[in-house]
């Protein structure tokens, strides 16, 4: 047999080359498809005008809210008064109303301050200031009771001054060298070698000495002073108080909140109190006691929180089982080759095509409003849902099997339900299970969906979560839950339908 050198082929193709040379739409051909794609890219943009969304997006606010899913702020306030300082923490801060924290200090010192209240209120005076008053105390804390402070003022003065001991210097660390020094009416803040210091005219203005380092941000002359130390954290100064951010790696008070006697305490140390410990509360264990304190966590909330959980697992399984129950045997009369009634398959193909073709968030928000809120408006979307999905796979799988097992049956004499039950059912009941059990792992994400819109589970636990646009680490606590649980029925799932479907592949492997 003659072989062609290259050269050959070469003097061939040049002498005839309109048969080398193919036609021109197969030439065409690529160059046109990828235009198509540029084309239809390029529109796609202009439509939904990417570049706009990419110009006006806040990219700063996305990016504190992502820092948020494994972080936490400490946001104390620092009041500036005329002569001293009050420091506050908020109630539902992760440092707790308490709020003692080693890098946060103050000085105190004895300082005069005027008479809480006037001559004429003597109830206020009697019950210790103007402590309990809708606009809260005056001038700063009130003066303990049992003191000078407690006596109403003579009318002649308008109220006498007295001495107390406040805080006069707080001093704030915010990071390695990042440092933030208050004192009535001046703020100093230090961010490694650079140092600004601002005038603080109370209820007035705030005026920076020089000019404004890159990390110091004033929109207009007098008005706050915005400071910033990357991770970190941020300060806000304005002309009445310092609002501090202070950012930390992780999630706080995950295991016990504020509230709880263990909170603040070392794992020795509660493994300790449990052990051997005074009893917190007399009437329970310090196990039960810590159990409890874990549970119903106020910021954490992990008891309602894996209820919820539950609930999402319970409305996919639920939800189905009972659409493979009610599919299995509607497919049969779909089936062309095994109910010959062109009525009855025409009507159970056109029901499928009904349940799957309204989508199971809009069956969700049809059962939320006819049940109300809660796991059995979501069982009944799924339900419906995968009901016609089911109902086509399975009659697709019926029309689609081997006759050869029915004739058999059929030859010796069998009832045509006999037919059915060992002719058709052996061969498609390997495929169904599998295909149930698929739908069961897709539907544990889809619950989490449908519940978002009132139909039960964790779903609606994390919408509310993030309409709050605060709790984004709680956000990530059920994100990270709902990933776990889909993980582990995802496996599940992959192991049964391999059994199902004729054994683990990896043990059948020759040795």
């Amino acid at each position: 047999m003659a072989v062609l050198s290259l050269s050959e082929v070469d003097e061939i193709a040049a002498r005839h080359p309109q048969v080398f040379a193919g036609s021109l739409r197969k030439r065409l051909a690529g160059w046109a498809i990828g235009l198509g794609v540029a084309a239809y890219l390029a529109f796609a943009w202009w439509f939904f005008a990417i570049g706009t969304v990419f110009a006006n997006g806040n990219w700063d606010i996305a990016g504190a809210y992502l820092a948020d899913w494994v972080t936490y702020e400490a946001r104390p306030t620092i009041g500036i008064e005329e002569n001293h300082l009050e420091i506050s923490f908020p109630r539902f801060d992760p440092v707790g109303e308490r709020g003692s924290v080693d890098w946060l200090t103050s000085e105190t010192a004895m300082v005069e301050r005027a008479a809480a209240a006037p001559a004429g209120n003597a109830n206020s005076s009697a019950g210790g200031g103007s402590a309990g008053s809708f606009l809260g105390p005056v001038g700063g804390k009130p003066a303990p009771t049992g003191s000078s402070a407690a006596a109403a003022p003579s009318p002649a003065t308008g109220g006498a001054a007295i001495r107390q001991e406040e805080t006069v210097r707080a001093t704030v660390e915010i990071g390695s060298r990042n440092l933030i020094e208050i004192v009535p009416g001046l703020v100093t803040v230090t961010r490694g070698s650079e140092t600004l210091v601002a005038d603080i005219a109370k209820g007035q203005s705030v005026t920076a000495r020089g000019p404004l380092p890159d990390w110091a941000e004033q929109k207009a002359p007098g008005a706050k002073i915005i400071v910033r130390f990357g991770f970190a954290g941020r300060a806000e100064i304005e002309d009445d108080e310092v609002k501090i951010r202070h950012r930390f790696w992780g999630w706080a008070n995950f295991v016990f909140d504020t509230n709880s006697p263990f909170w603040g305490k070392s794992a020795g140390e509660v493994f300790s109190l449990i052990a051997s410990g005074e009893r917190a509360d007399p009437k329970r264990s310090n196990l039960a006691l810590a159990w409890d304190n874990i549970l119903n966590n106020s910021e954490w909330q992990h008891l309602d929180v894996w209820t919820k959980l539950l609930q999402t697992i319970v409305m996919a399984f639920v939800g189905t089982v009972f659409a493979s129950l009610l599919a299995f045997p509607l497919a049969f009369a779909a089936a062309r080759n095994i109910t010959r009634s062109r009525i009855a398959n025409q009507a159970a193909k056109r029901l499928f095509d009904f349940l799957r073709s309204v989508d199971m968030l809009i069956w969700a928000l049809f059962f939320t409003r006819a049940f109300g809120p809660g796991p059995l408006a979501g069982i009944s979307a799924i339900f419906f849902t995968d009901t016609g999905t089911f109902g086509k796979l399975y009659s697709e799988t019926l029309e689609n099997i081997d006759d050869k097992q029915r004739e058999g049956i059929r030859s010796v004499g069998a009832a045509p339900s006999l037919v059915q039950r060992y002719g058709v059912v052996p061969q498609v009941l390997p495929v169904f299970l599998s295909q149930s059990l698929y739908f069961w792992e897709s539907n544990t994400r889809s619950a989490t969906i449908i519940g978002a819109v009132g139909a039960g589970g964790i779903g609606l636990k994390l919408w509310e979560a993030m309409r709050t646009n605060s709790d984004w680490e709680n956000v990530a606590y059920m994100v990270l839950l709902i990933l776990i649980v889909v993980f582990v029925f995802d496996n599940i799932s992959n192991a049964l339908r391999r059994r199902l479907m004729g054994g683990d592949p990896a043990s059948t492997q020759p040795v």
